[in-house]
């Protein structure tokens, strides 16, 4: 195989780089792309062990469990009885953008999921602000979901009479020091993917299992007290408060961008990659939108308003059994152990092709050869998570999870219509439906969902663009490996997989 080079590029420099308009929009082949992932990088490669039920296990693993375990206490009160609405319009933008990922995946299996399809299509300019959007996405989204574990820790402790203080289970700006167990789960999720990805992806499965079971669970008792009067009036705060319910709840839609993180580590991604994708999504959403109308139907929406780790609580009270909360609240702690360890597994391997690139530091991107994994970037990642799940308080989390979740999908699908436009010969596994209606619904679907966030989340999200304007400029430009190349050269690729 021949590993295509970039075209020549005028520049304005001495130096044979390109002038800073033309860097922006160089892009890179998709060729090259996949001839750095079979070959690696002057080291060892990512191994490719995963079929398509560990991949559907990590869009589950990293997906399931998010809204309705952590955040439905906070989103109920939004929306009133039509937080399933919510649930399911937020689910029908996630499988707009769903659609485009799986013809990406299979189109460009390598790990760095939008980040990769954006630099292919887009240029560097735009796969930078892409990647760093999603260093906002996975790494706030592991820390907001471990957070929640402290109130999960909590129910389980209280059947024995005990609790965790504020100050052990609280970060400071909810009345406590540190979150402990938000941080130990983190740590222990980093060890873990450390060790080894295929192990980690045998655990999460057994996980995802028993995830899947509590919730079918729940919703089983809770069935059991349904009073259809709880719906009445559907919409209390009107469809302002059903929108804004549904842009929180939308970073509980994660997992399948979690998936296509794999690329590399999955052993037929073309094929198997759009499989896991569409499956994972609609598990996910059937189990979302029945939770919450068992949860609605067990308990008026005003009783969720500041009630925490709220499907036990509905448990307890229906039942009148400690027992079974303890093992709902284990069963949490478990599910949320599941989503930590997947998307801080996407988080890793976002950088990874980052720091192949030249964008971020190169440590990132050393695989060990004893483990398979980016075992150092992994390490440094993980540390800085458990650190911001221990200290920040969940609602700002949640928020500006959705917000860098719905910029990176938007550009996905519009990379579909691009690369549809512009290389419609490429080999296809999965095909966008009804293309171009679907993507241009789902950019305009995750537009929408960005418009109703509040005015704090988009100054967080300005002040994240701004640090990473200056980190790009600071650092990316200067190292940019696709920016240095002239006609001729390549990546700094192994010569043997120049060459077949």
């Amino acid at each position: 195989m021949t590993v295509p080079t970039l075209p020549g590029q005028a520049t304005d420099r001495t130096d044979g780089r390109p002038s800073l308009g033309a860097q922006l929009l160089r892009r890179k082949p998709l060729a090259l792309m996949a001839a750095e992932a079979d070959a690696g990088t002057g080291g060892p490669r990512l191994v490719r062990s995963f079929g398509v039920l560990q991949l559907t296990m990590i869009s589950v693993g990293a997906t399931l469990g998010t809204g309705i375990l952590v955040i439905l206490g906070e989103s109920v009160p939004l929306a009133g009885p039509a937080i399933w609405i919510s649930f399911a319009i937020a689910g029908l933008a996630a499988l707009l953008s769903a659609v485009s990922y799986a013809e990406m995946a299979g189109l460009v299996p390598v790990a760095g999921s939008s980040y990769s399809y954006t630099y292919a299509t887009m240029g560097e300019g735009m796969a930078w602000i892409c990647g760093w959007c999603l260093v906002l996405e996975y790494a706030v989204s592991v820390a907001a979901v471990a957070v929640g574990a402290g109130q999960y820790v909590n129910e389980a402790l209280a059947v024995f009479g005990s609790v965790l203080p504020d100050a052990l289970s609280q970060p400071p700006g909810d009345g406590g020091m540190v979150n402990v167990p938000a941080v130990v789960i983190v740590l222990l999720a980093t060890v873990l993917l450390v060790r080894g990805a295929k192990e980690s992806a045998w655990i999460n499965t057994a996980i995802v299992a028993v995830k899947v079971g509590i919730l079918l669970f729940f919703c089983a008792v809770a069935f059991t007290a349904f009073n259809a009067g709880n719906f009445d009036p559907l919409l209390p705060m009107g469809a302002a408060g059903v929108s804004a319910a549904a842009s929180r709840v939308f970073f509980s839609y994660i997992g399948f961008d979690a998936a296509s993180t794999a690329g590399e580590e999955a052993r037929n991604p073309k094929r198997d990659l759009p499989r896991a994708i569409m499956l994972s999504m609609l598990i996910v959403t059937s189990i979302y939108v029945l939770v919450a109308v068992a949860a609605i139907g067990a308990r008026p929406w005003g009783w969720f308003d500041g009630t925490e780790a709220a499907l036990v609580k509905i448990l307890e009270e229906t039942t009148g059994q400690p027992w079974i909360a303890l093992v709902f609240a284990v069963g949490a702690v478990l599910a949320i152990a599941s989503i930590v360890l997947t998307v801080l597994y996407g988080q890793t391997r976002i950088l990874l092709s980052m720091s192949r690139d030249g964008l971020v530091p190169q440590v990132f991107s050393r695989v060990s050869r004893r483990t398979g994994t980016p075992a150092a970037g992994t390490l440094i990642v993980g540390t800085a998570v458990a650190l911001t799940a221990g200290l920040v308080p969940l609602g700002a989390l949640a928020d500006a999870t959705s917000i860098g979740t719905l910029f990176a999908f938007a550009l996905v699908n519009v990379a579909v219509i691009y690369l549809r436009r512009a290389r419609p010969e490429l080999e296809r596994t999965f095909r966008v439906p009804f293309f171009p209606v679907t993507p241009i619904l789902g950019a305009i679907m995750c537009i929408y969902l960005m418009a109703n966030l509040g005015a704090d989340t988009w100054i967080t999200f300005g002040v994240w663009m701004l640090v990473g304007v200056a980190a790009y400029f600071g650092y990316g430009r200067r190292n940019s490996k696709v920016a240095a190349l002239r006609g001729g050269e390549h990546l700094d690729v192994p010569a043997a997989s120049r060459q077949s």
